[in-house]
């Protein structure tokens, strides 16, 4: 059996180790396509996994990567036969499914999607989960009816990869961009990609005070709980991405933190990954009306384990 090349992540009672190594194809797990990954990229969660700071990875030994484009080998999928340009974004690739940091995959042939005729493999991985992520957040604010019409937009983590791709998405589709970041330093680099403009984090944070103005007309949240209640209450309508991957793209553009405000103009969109809606907990949030009044919101946060496990949605 051929052997191929791989990042792959051990961990014994001394620790977690990552190499470079040899990996024998009959090691690769179930699936009904095999390819052969020319580009994969290196997300914000495959840093995670590599180093260990956060638990990512939920078997072991893994190899890294939760995105790959390449060309079929094998197949047994009637959709798939060898010579096929194919990309796959997350899946549980590099937690639960060895993942892209390698010269060859395997997985079911229904995660993967066609390559388009006018991309090559790296053009795909340069854009990567984060851009598919950020593509499929404002395809979502546009099903809403959010246009430039209707006033600014904000992005928040702005200066990230989901970040900074939906800011010149949303720049080239007219809107005016408030880009938030907490890195003051890139904002001429965030005037470049088409923002309108760019204000501190700082702004977004703090106690949230009742009876507070709509500022924005949509946004995208690629940052997650810091940042929610200023953002998402002065926003009308908000695609949430925090995360490095990407979900389904039958259900809404969320991975990570959703919030769903009920019994309000602002919409929740709530996370999927392979079609599986996570689950959440829910919070109190201050209300309108200055008599101290509390409404509940869910507030969908997924964890390894939930996003994984795909369970149905359902307030805890």
């Amino acid at each position: 059996m051929a052997s191929f090349k791989a990042i792959v992540i051990r961990k014994s009672d001394g620790g977690q180790t990552v190499a470079l190594s040899d990996v024998d194809e009959n090691e690769l797990m179930e699936g009904d396509v095999t390819f052969r990954v020319e580009w994969s990229t290196i997300n914000y969660k495959d840093g995670l996994a590599i180093t260990g700071k956060a638990p990512v990875v939920r078997r072991f030994p893994m190899i890294a990567g939760i995105d790959a484009a390449g060309t079929v080998e094998t197949s047994s999928h009637p959709e798939w036969k060898p010579g096929d340009k194919v990309v796959l974004n997350g899946w549980g690739c590099g937690e639960t499914h060895l993942g892209g940091h390698a010269e060859k995959m395997r997985c079911k042939g229904d995660w993967l999607v066609p390559l388009p005729a006018t991309m090559t493999a790296r053009n795909a991985m340069a854009i990567g989960t984060a851009g598919y992520t950020a593509m499929l957040a404002v395809l979502a604010l546009e099903r809403e009816g959010v246009t430039a019409d209707r006033g600014p937009v904000i992005v928040t983590g702005a200066s990230g990869g989901v970040g900074s791709v939906a800011v010149a998405i949303l720049a080239k589709l007219g809107h005016h961009v408030v880009a938030a970041t907490g890195r003051p330093q890139e904002a001429d680099y965030l005037k470049e990609l088409g923002a309108a403009e760019v204000i501190a984090r700082q702004e977004l944070t703090g106690p949230v005070r009742p009876l507070g103005k709509e500022r924005w007309a949509g946004g995208v949240d690629a940052v997650g709980v810091s940042d929610i209640p200023h953002a998402h209450r002065a926003t009308e309508r908000v695609a949430v991405g925090a995360g490095g991957d990407s979900p389904d793209e039958r259900a809404v553009p969320v991975d990570g933190l959703v919030a769903e405000q009920e019994r309000s103009k602002k919409l929740g969109l709530l996370g999927a990954e392979g079609g599986a809606l996570v689950s959440g907990r829910k919070h109190k949030q201050p209300g309108r009306g200055g008599r101290g009044r509390k409404r509940r919101c869910r507030c969908f946060a997924p964890g390894y384990r939930d996003l994984w496990g795909q369970q149905p949605l359902r307030g805890e």
